[in-house]
């Protein structure tokens, strides 16, 4: 979907040097995908790589970072290692996911974790050009997003160890992979709907271009980006298995969106007054027993 979205805007003349330093990037990192045809070998070569895989997989990271060192000067380059790096782990994920490997659904779970961060750099580049940075991979999100992820690998291993059983589940690992699906599809809807509009961060002042969007899934939820993540998060544990982290991630993330969405709707009030409230009014948030902050002109 990611590629579609970027051959499109290609076409359009929309993504800038950046973007399309980001796509190149990625598509060659992903190239690691291709290794098992280029060795004759497995589709499941990370499962029991060997030492022939392994010095395959070596070979390809340092013949990768060599060509984006040759092809890109030092600000470019920095968006493209990172574009590179997730374009390797969602084609380690293919890998991983190829055949019936232990770490299949782990491989899913890969693919989903890369492809949402790099989408996230890339539509922004789409969208709204003037507000991307590094930032916009979402790689460095919080101490909080990062512990998060390290404990759901941490849980999905020790498991693995102790109770295998739980991680062969393939009808609710299929259950997380959709919500997975539906959650980034829905947040990503949003962000091209929103257009310029949207920014990864809660903007305190308005500026000549800022309109209140309630078109598309604006007009199903008041905060659809929100909306999407939420379940995208939760279908990331689900996916994996993960008891412990879909418990703690659900209420983790109902959490931090109920905060946010409070703090976004004070700015978004201040900014259109009685319009937002009546939009308001008419729209729920999405997010269960969420209903946004408790404020009347």
């Amino acid at each position: 979907r990611a590629a579609m979205m970027a051959a499109a805007a290609v076409r359009r003349g929309r993504l800038g040097r950046e973007g399309r330093a980001s796509l190149c990037s990625f598509l060659l990192g992903a190239s690691v995908a291709a290794l098992p045809l280029l060795l004759g070998s497995s589709p499941a070569l990370l499962a029991t790589p060997g030492l022939r895989g392994r010095l395959a997989l070596a070979l390809h990271v340092a013949g990768v970072n060599a060509a984006l060192l040759l092809l890109y000067p030092r600000p470019l380059y920095k968006i493209a290692v990172r574009a590179c790096f997730l374009g390797f782990a969602f084609g380690c994920g293919l890998l991983l996911s190829a055949g019936r490997s232990a770490w299949r659904h782990f491989g899913w779970y890969m693919c989903s974790l890369s492809l949402f961060h790099y989408s996230e750099y890339l539509v922004t580049a789409i969208n709204n050009p003037r507000s991307l940075s590094l930032d916009s991979f979402l790689l460095n999100h919080s101490f909080e997003y990062n512990l998060a992820a390290l404990s759901s690998w941490v849980e999905f291993t020790l498991e693995k160890l102790f109770f295998p059983e739980l991680k062969q589940i393939t009808w609710l690992s299929t259950v997380g992979l959709l919500m997975v699906i539906f959650g980034d599809c829905l947040r990503k809807a949003a962000m091209l709907t929103a257009g310029s509009n949207f920014n990864h961060i809660v903007q305190n002042e308005k500026s000549d271009t800022h309109t209140l969007v309630t078109s598309g899934v604006y007009g199903w939820f008041r905060h659809p980006s929100y909306v999407g993540w939420f379940y995208w998060s939760i279908g990331t544990q689900v996916l994996l298995c993960n008891p412990i982290c879909v418990v703690g991630y659900a209420l983790a993330s109902w959490r931090f969106f109920r905060e946010r969405i409070e703090e976004e709707e004070i700015t978004l009030i201040h900014f259109f007054g009685e319009e937002y409230l009546e939009y308001k009014r008419k729209v729920p948030s999405g997010l269960p027993f969420i209903k946004g902050v408790k404020l009347e002109l």
